[in-house]
C-alpha cells in the first residue's frame, strides 16, 4: 500500500514502523506525540518514532488535538487510504477513524479480547500466563473492542520479563502488520468479532502493584517481578530503604515471612527471602540511590545479612 499515515510514539511503535518502510509500504506522514525534555539538562528529545521519520524523510506532525480543523486540513492534505496505530498514547475521534477508505487498524499486544487496556504485556506476565501474543484489528470507538484481522501467538517463558516480552512483540508486531495491510489491500481480511464475555482489562501498572508482598507465594512474586522489570521496576524495604528486585527465582524453602534465610556472597551471589509458600533467591538489585548491581555486591558491602528482614 502507497498511502499509509502511521501513528505512534515508543520504541515498540517505532520498531513497527521501520518493518512497514522495510516491506515497501507507502508511508506518506506520521503522528506522533509532542517533544519532551529527557536526562539531566532537560533536554528537548523527539519521540523514537518522529526520529525514525525524520530519518528516512518523513512528514511528523505532533497534534495538540485530532478534533481541530487543523488536523482535519492535515487529513485532506495527505488523503490516507489507511491509518495505522501502535501505542500513540492519544484517543482517536470517529472522525479520523472513518477517514481512511480502507479504515484505521491498531496494533495490540495481547491476545484480544484478553488485556485489553494500557499495560497488556505487564498484566499477562503478572498473571503467570504461558503465553501471549499480537493482534491487529480494526479500530472502533471503543477500548480494544474493534473486528479482529490477525493474530501471532508466542510462549512467555519461565524467565521472560516486561523487556523480553516488549521486544518479541514489537519484532512479531512489525511483521504481522506488514501482512495484514497486503492481505487489505488485496482484499483477502477477513473480520473476526471479539467475544467481549471473554476480555479482561489491563490496567496501568501503578506504584502499588510494584510493591513486594512476601505473604504472598514465591511463584507470584515471580511474575510480580519480571512483569515490571526493567521498569517501572518491583520493590521492598530494607531497613527503611526502597530496594528493587531486578532477578528472582522462586526455591523449595520455608522460612519466616519477608526474612533472608539464606545468602552466599560468592561470584554473582545471592540471598534468599521466606515468602508465604516457597521463597525467593534475589541475585540482581537496585539499592535507593544507587545502580544495579549483583547481590554479591551488595552483600559483600554488608548491605545485607541473614536474618534481616524485607518489608
Amino acid at each position: 500500500m502507497k498511502n499509509i499515515m502511521f501513528m505512534g510514539t515508543p520504541e515498540i511503535a517505532a520498531t513497527c514502523l521501520s518493518s512497514l518502510i522495510e516491506d515497501g509500504h507507502g508511508i506518506c506522514a506520521v503522528v506522533t506525540r509532542e517533544d519532551k525534555p529527557r536526562g539531566r539538562g532537560n533536554t528537548m528529545t523527539p519521540t523514537p518514532v518522529k526520529a525514525l521519520a525524520l530519518e528516512h524523510g518523513i512528514s511528523v506532525y505532533t497534534p495538540k488535538t485530532l478534533r481541530d480543523e487543523e488536523f482535519a486540513a492535515i487529513l485532506d492534505e495527505y488523503k490516507p487510504e489507511l491509518i495505522v496505530v501502535v501505542a500513540y498514547g492519544k484517543i482517536l475521534p470517529k472522525s479520523v477513524i472513518d477517514y481512511p477508505r480502507y479504515g484505521c487498524i491498531n496494533l495490540h499486544v495481547s491476545l484480544l479480547p484478553k488485556y485489553r487496556g494500557a499495560a497488556p504485556m505487564q498484566r499477562a506476565i503478572m498473571e503467570g500466563e504461558s503465553e501471549t501474543g499480537v493482534t491487529v484489528m480494526y479500530m472502533d470507538e471503543g477500548l480494544d473492542t474493534g473486528d479482529i484481522l490477525s493474530v501471532s501467538k508466542f510462549p512467555i517463558g519461565p524467565t521472560d520479563d516486561f523487556e523480553a516480552i516488549h521486544d518479541r512483540s514489537a519484532l512479531i508486531g512489525g511483521g504481522l502488520l506488514s501482512e495484514t495491510i497486503e492481505k487489505i489491500e488485496k482484499n483477502e481480511i477477513q473480520r473476526i468479532k471479539q467475544d467481549d464475555s471473554l476480555a479482561t482489562y489491563a490496567s496501568k501498572v501503578e506504584k502499588e502493584d510494584c510493591k513486594l508482598n512476601f505473604a504472598l507465594s514465591a511463584k507470584k512474586l515471580d511474575f510480580i517481578i519480571r512483569g515490571v522489570t526493567p521498569i517501572p521496576g518491583a520493590f521492598a524495604y530494607l531497613n527503611g530503604k526502597m530496594l528493587k528486585i531486578n532477578k528472582a527465582t522462586p526455591i523449595e524453602k520455608n522460612g519466616e515471612i519477608g526474612r533472608v534465610i539464606d545468602l552466599s556472597d560468592k561470584g554473582e551471589g545471592y540471598f534468599t527471602v521466606a515468602c508465604g509458600e516457597g521463597a525467593l533467591k534475589i541475585t540482581a538489585i537496585i539499592p535507593e540511590g544507587k545502580g544495579k548491581m549483583s547481590a554479591g555486591d551488595f552483600i559483600r558491602g554488608r548491605k545485607i545479612s541473614l536474618g534481616d528482614i524485607l518489608e
